[in-house]
């Protein structure tokens, strides 16, 4: 909701409150920790106005997808997500994965933002360095990374990629509630990022969602010598609430429907309903069309 058409355009700009959906590819229940510390994270960096709600995985997974397989699992209920959300009004859906898994999919399927973890770093990285490196928890992850930040146009300035070692991320859950092992995990991640600096990377990406809050939460955003760290996840909330405004702004355009993300047409939406279910609810159903 905005404020009145009469107002001025800045006060427009900081009454705006919105609904944003924030979706973790975590299981509550297999990271306690990590889910309060990201409810404090998003809560210190959203505007007045801007309601944030965490959703996580629900259903199947929500503890390994560095695994593709896994990932695809996930991604069904992330999307069966995009569609509630869509019905339930929310201005932005965040993806606060990483490999923004469904993205492309989600956009497809709805008319608000959604915008990705990864992509957003990328993004940022990119204002604030020449090239950037990436390090990750697991090195499984690091071929889709990769693959995904040369999708987004980065193959020019992506520096390297560096992995922790992981085997089981969600080990990183103990790290929020023991001081002593969450700050082995900064001085781990730490030690990958000297050592890209000194091979000449200007800025880095901790390449996991759940790394970045810890680091948030330990007010880590530089490097001992002094390259920028970017925290994503506080950059995808900043994000989210620019695209929701942006789009006011831009009277309610946001996603093309040309191309990459064109809709089903009304004429075959009937049909892919009876088979798919109903799918595309921003959509209106075409048998209430005069």
């Amino acid at each position: 909701m905005i404020c009145g058409p009469n107002d001025d355009l800045s006060i427009n700009l900081i009454c705006t409150s919105m609904k944003i959906w924030y979706q973790s590819m975590t299981k509550a229940s297999a990271w306690p920790a990590y889910n309060a510390a990201l409810r404090g994270v998003l809560d210190a960096v959203a505007d007045p106005g801007t309601e944030i709600e965490i959703h996580g995985i629900e259903g199947r997974g929500g503890v390994g997808d560095q695994y593709r397989y896994l990932e695809f699992i996930e991604t069904q209920e992330v999307l069966a997500n995009v569609e509630r959300a869509t019905q339930q009004g929310f201005d932005a859906f965040l993806i606060g994965n990483i490999c923004d898994p469904g993205l492309r999919e989600a956009r497809e399927i709805t008319d608000m933002p959604v915008i990705g973890l990864g992509e957003t770093s990328g993004y940022f990285a990119n204002l604030m360095a020449a090239n950037f490196a990436i390090v990750t928890g697991s090195h499984k992850h690091v071929p889709r990374l990769v693959e995904n930040f040369r999708r987004y146009g980065h193959t020019q300035t992506l520096h390297s990629a560096r992995s922790m070692q992981m085997i089981r991320l969600v080990d990183l859950d103990q790290g929020f509630s023991d001081p002593d092992t969450g700050r082995a995990f900064v001085d781990s991640f730490l030690a990958q990022v000297e050592a890209v600096a000194a091979e000449g990377a200007e800025a880095v990406i901790p390449a996991i969602g759940v790394l970045m809050v810890l680091l948030a939460r330990e007010n880590v955003h530089a490097s001992p010598s002094g390259i920028p760290i970017v925290n994503g996840v506080k950059a995808l909330v900043k994000m989210g609430e620019t695209a929701v405004r942006l789009r006011t702004l831009m009277g309610g355009v946001w996603t093309s429907r040309s191309g990459a993300y064109q809709q089903p047409p009304p004429s075959q939406l009937a049909e892919i309903r009876r088979h798919y279910g109903r799918v595309y609810s921003a959509l209106p159903d075409p048998d209430l069309n005069p």
